[in-house]
């Protein structure tokens, strides 16, 4: 002990070692199988101390596009909650909206919208979430997004159109729907 040193002073901690290559892997990989299984605890625990909330996986998947895709309503708030970007897009161009549009999961796709996710965002072939909406013939989706203001004459790369997309997929009661929608507009959603 030296001579300046307190004797009554409490001990100092030892830092704690910093986490070895295979630990940080193993924490990242449960990150992302929390995100995939709803776990909004461990997202929360490990967001506290320092977890990257847009944290993206080896296909472009954000823990919040995980969460998402699998209808973890939970989850997706804790991330949002943590600053995650509702517009991020993966590796497929796919938003956490498209994937809970693709569900049919319309909490998720409330609180995203809620919390700032664009409704026309689209992936770079074009694809919104109205067109997954339409895709599936998930009509309470689409009729909730066209509420919304989402834009069904938007088109993809390939110039399909929401409604035409829904053809494709044999999703006529999406069809019809936005075929109606276009009609009342003044404009067509069928392909020229």
């Amino acid at each position: 002990m030296s001579a300046d040193a307190d004797p009554h002073a409490q001990p100092q901690p030892m830092p704690a070692a910093e986490p070895t290559d295979a630990e940080v892997l193993d924490i990242l990989q449960s990150a992302f199988e929390a995100a995939r299984n709803g776990d909004a605890d461990f997202l929360t625990t490990w967001l506290e101390r320092g977890l990257p909330p847009n944290l993206q996986n080896t296909r472009g998947d954000t823990l919040l596009m995980l969460a998402a895709y699998h209808s973890h309503t939970e989850a997706v708030r804790t991330l949002l909650d943590h600053g995650a970007d509702p517009d991020i897009l993966n590796d497929q161009g796919q938003t956490p909206l498209m994937g809970a549009a693709f569900r049919g999961d319309q909490a998720t796709a409330e609180l995203l919208v809620e919390r700032g996710a664009g409704l026309d965002v689209a992936a770079p072939g074009g694809k919104t979430a109205l067109m997954m909406a339409a895709m599936f013939n998930r009509t309470e989706m689409l009729n909730w997004l066209l509420e919304l203001g989402a834009d069904p004459s938007l088109r993809d790369a390939g110039g399909a159109s929401a409604a035409d997309a829904a053809r494709v997929m044999g999703a006529s009661d999406a069809a019809a729907r936005l075929d109606a929608v276009m009609a009342a507009r003044g404009g067509d959603a069928a392909s020229e």
